[in-house]
């Protein structure tokens, strides 16, 4: 996926970083692993994270995934969420089509979560595939979160009631 994007690299000329910090898995996160590292992260031996689909990580251990909580909605008309390493998470996107129109705007997961607002580079890679794929859901990082944030307001305090 690095001729799209997500390969993070250091520019040693420009002195910045390109691209996002993601890894997309070839398939969902299998079960199994998503209960064994979901119970460490919430130190509750009780929840399993079935309740999502993981489908990428960054290197420094956050995950992205679908958050199954539309009743017969399409896996792909589901929101993403962001669940970062140090405990932060959160809402970034209302479906796919959010999230393509994140990356075509340069941001990663994590990078949409942490600052929206954050100047990237566009990635017209993928601003071809969100044109494809979502057309007509084009808005800027912000709004995006922004709009998922407001329809999921009580996320946190979700995960929250699982940790212990």
């Amino acid at each position: 996926m690095a001729e799209i994007g997500f390969a993070w690299e250091w520019d040693e000329e420009a002195d910045e970083a390109r691209g996002c910090d993601f890894e997309l898995y070839n398939r969902f996160e299998e079960p199994g692993r998503t209960t064994w590292w979901f119970r460490l992260w919430t130190g509750n031996q009780e929840v399993d994270g079935s309740e999502f689909r993981f489908f990428g990580a960054t290197g420094t251990g956050d995950y992205t995934g679908f958050w199954l909580v539309r009743p017969d909605a399409a896996i792909t008309d589901q929101p993403v969420v962001h669940i970062g390493s140090e405990g932060e998470r959160g809402v970034i996107a209302r479906d796919l089509g959010d999230l393509l129109w994140l990356f075509a705007a340069g941001l990663g997961p994590g990078e949409a979560f942490a600052d929206p607002n954050s100047t990237a580079q566009p990635n017209e890679a993928f601003r071809a595939i969100a044109e494809r794929h979502a057309p007509g859901g084009r808005r800027s990082p912000t709004e995006i979160v922004t709009a998922a944030q407001a329809e999921f307001p009580h996320f946190s305090d979700l995960i929250d009631a699982m940790c212990r």
